[in-house]
């Protein structure tokens, strides 16, 4: 079931009171934009960065919701940002998701050990992605972000 938001998309003015706001990371601009339409599509708000070391200044700056983060970047990988995001108090009660095209069990160990709530291959369906933040959103709010954490490696 998709999540429909009032006329407009719940982005007029004020999208950090409105709208959760999503970092979209990933160095492949193409992957960027189809998720970027599909989640303001669903009422989401949505800000972009194109590597890991752009993504952890945005994450400084913008109060994010949930960040959706390739692993393989040039330079700051994701792997990196997670780690650091995990590493500062200012950033580690922030959900990640990861998305990408690693599909083994010991990637999911990884994201798991680096505490992220979600790990979605590649590729996958862009009309999903809505749904699959608004999930864990709704989840994280419950507290249940263990339980997230957890269920990464049931999924080998």
């Amino acid at each position: 079931m998709r999540h429909r938001p009032e006329a407009g998309g719940g982005s007029g003015g004020r999208p950090e009171e409105s709208a959760p706001l999503v970092l979209l990371v990933d160095d492949e601009r193409s992957i960027r934009t189809i998720c970027r339409v599909n989640l303001e599509g669903d009422g989401l708000a949505v800000t972009e960065a194109a590597d890991g070391a752009e993504a952890l200044e945005v994450v400084r700056r913008a109060r994010l919701s949930v960040v959706l983060l390739d692993v393989m970047m040039p330079g700051v990988d994701g792997w990196e940002v997670a780690e650091q995001l995990a590493a500062d108090d200012e950033t580690r009660k922030i959900p990640v998701v990861f998305l990408s095209a690693r599909a083994a069990p010991e990637d999911r160990l990884r994201a798991q050990e680096l505490g992220a709530v979600g790990y979605v291959e590649k590729p996958f369906d862009p009309l999903e992605l809505a749904g699959i933040v608004r999930d864990v959103l709704e989840r994280v709010a419950r507290g249940e972000r263990e339980q997230l954490n957890r269920e990464l490696s049931e999924h080998e």
